[in-house]
């Protein structure tokens, strides 16, 4: 079963807030990946190319090496969960486009982004596996403190919260496997829980 539209789980039927995660065409690693949070859906996926640096709903321009770090372990946590719940599995545009998330997953995902913006490459893989031990609910309170606080891409960049969760994630490497958390039987994959 393939997806109404490119991204994980974001159906316009059940939720108006999404986000947007573009792709520019080229692929050089200097490139960078935008991600902008929408409130409103419109019938098509946005063009975010244009958004302005200092545009409130940016959430954070993240250079491709980085992004690309982080994309397989994503995909598969996102997949996992989506398929668990009978959904169909989503997936990274190839080459430019842009990938649609539903509320909840963009907040997960920005948390990770957030934390690896300015981290060397080599730090990378702690943030992940620190990402990977949260249960998605831990991962949404922290975006939601993060975001109230230093969310904007440009004026939030390495400040406050997002660098709190810079060390958190990548300073602080764990030992052993990834114990993952069930989430409790009443809490909705896609509940928003602002």
């Amino acid at each position: 079963m393939k997806p109404k539209y490119p991204g994980f789980g974001f159906d316009p039927e059940k939720h108006s807030h999404y986000f947007a995660v573009t792709f520019p065409l080229s692929t050089r690693n200097e490139e960078t990946i935008r991600v902008v949070e929408h409130f409103e859906w419109n019938g098509e996926v946005p063009d975010d190319t244009k958004v302005s640096l200092d545009n409130r709903d940016l959430r954070i321009l993240i250079k491709r090496e980085q992004f690309k770090e982080v994309a397989e372990p994503v995909k598969a946590e996102f997949n996992r969960r989506l398929l668990s719940h009978g959904l169909p599995a989503g997936r990274w545009p190839a080459r430019g486009g842009t990938a649609l998330l539903s509320p909840s997953f963009g907040k997960e995902l920005l948390l990770l982004l957030w934390a690896i913006e300015d981290t060397p490459l080599s730090d990378i893989q702690n943030a992940i596996h620190n990402w990977l031990g949260l249960s998605p609910e831990e991962r949404w309170w922290l975006y939601t403190m993060t975001n109230a606080a230093t969310g904007q891409a440009a004026t939030g960049r390495n400040r406050g919260w997002r660098k709190a969760i810079r060390f958190a994630l990548c300073e602080n490497p764990i030992s052993g496997p990834i114990i993952r958390k069930k989430a409790p039987v009443e809490l909705s994959l896609f509940e928003d829980m602002e």
